[in-house]
C-alpha cells in the first residue's frame, strides 16, 4: 500500500482553486474593457448628433434673422417717398427728315417739311414739324417722337410694282357696300402706296359710261386717285399731265380724251373763287 501524502493532496487542491480565480478575474477585466469601449463609442456618437443638431438651429437662427433684415430693408425702401421729377424736354426719336421734305402722312396725303419748331405744352418743350400741303392749302404739325407716323416718299421701284398693280384685274368682294367702304378708307388712311394702289384699281369704272357709280364710291375714288398722283409726280419728277397720262394708261382710262382735271378738283375751284384768279 502506498502512502498517502496530505501535503501534496492539499496543495494540489488550493492551486486549482487559486487558478480558477485567476481566469475569472481576467474575464472580469475584459468584459469591462469591452464595456468602457462601447459606452466610449455610443458617447462620442450621440455628441456628434447633438453638434449637428446644434450647427443645423444655429443655420435656421440666422437665416431667419436675414429673411427679416431683408423684409425690414424692403419695408423700409417702400416707406421712402420717391422723388418726382419734372420733364422739361420730351424724349425723342433720332431726326429723320429735314427741311424741304416731303413725306407722307397718311391722314392727309403727300406734304413738304417748312420748318422745325420747339413748342411749350403744358412746361414741356415738344419738337414738331410743321407740314404744309399744297393740294389742301393747309398746313400741321407733327411732334418729332411720333414721326414713326411719317413714312418717305416711294421709290421708283416702288412706284413701277403699283404702275402693275394697277394693271391687274380688280378684286371686288360681293359683301355689302358699306362694310368694303369702310375697308377702302382703311387703305387710304394707311398710307401705305399699295394699298393705294389696290383702292385705284378695284374703284377704276375707266370709260364704261354703261356701270352706275355711287356718289360715295366716286369719292373714294378720287380722293385715293389724288394722293397716288401726287406722290408719283414728285417721284417721277415729270409734270402733272405726263404722270396723269400714266397712271390713266395703266388703267385704261381717258385713252381718247384730253387729259381734265377730276371732279374733286372742279368742285374746289368753284367753291373757292379765289384759286380760279390764280389758275386764269
Amino acid at each position: 500500500m502506498k502512502k498517502i501524502n496530505l501535503k501534496n493532496i492539499l496543495t494540489k487542491t488550493f492551486k486549482k482553486k487559486k487558478v480558477k480565480k485567476k481566469v475569472k478575474k481576467k474575464v472580469k477585466k475584459k468584459v469591462k474593457k469591452n464595456l468602457l469601449q462601447k459606452k466610449n463609442t455610443v458617447k462620442k456618437s450621440a455628441i456628434k448628433k447633438i453638434k449637428k443638431e446644434k450647427s443645423l438651429k444655429l443655420k435656421n437662427i440666422k437665416e431667419k434673422k436675414e429673411d427679416k433684415n431683408e423684409s425690414l430693408k424692403i419695408s423700409k425702401i417702400n416707406e421712402q417717398k420717391p422723388e418726382i421729377k419734372k420733364v422739361k424736354v420730351q424724349g425723342s426719336e433720332k431726326r429723320e427728315y429735314k427741311i424741304k421734305d416731303y413725306v407722307v402722312y397718311p391722314k392727309h396725303g403727300v406734304g413738304q417739311i417748312t420748318e422745325f419748331k420747339k413748342i411749350n405744352i403744358g412746361g414741356i418743350d415738344v419738337e414738331t414739324y410743321i407740314l404744309k400741303f399744297e393740294k389742301d392749302k393747309a398746313s400741321g404739325m407733327v411732334p418729332v417722337n411720333k414721326q414713326s407716323n411719317l413714312r418717305p416718299l416711294a421709290t421708283i421701284n416702288q412706284v413701277n410694282k403699283c404702275i402693275s398693280i394697277l394693271k391687274s384685274k380688280p378684286k371686288i368682294k360681293r359683301s355689302m357696300w358699306s362694310r368694303r367702304a369702310q375697308e377702302y378708307e382703311a387703305k387710304i388712311s394707311s398710307g401705305k402706296i399699295y394699298e393705294l394702289a389696290e383702292v385705284v384699281r378695284d374703284l377704276n369704272k375707266g370709260d364704261d359710261i354703261m356701270i352706275d357709280q355711287s356718289y360715295s364710291e366716286r369719292q373714294l375714288f378720287e380722293k385715293a386717285y389724288e394722293r397716288l398722283l401726287t406722290e408719283f409726280q414728285i417721284v417721277i419728277g415729270s409734270s402733272l399731265e405726263d404722270t396723269q397720262k400714266k397712271i390713266d394708261k395703266a388703267l385704261k382710262r381717258n385713252l381718247n380724251k384730253e387729259v381734265a382735271p377730276s371732279s374733286a378738283t372742279v368742285q374746289k375751284i368753284e367753291n373757292n373763287p379765289e384759286t380760279i384768279q390764280e389758275v386764269e
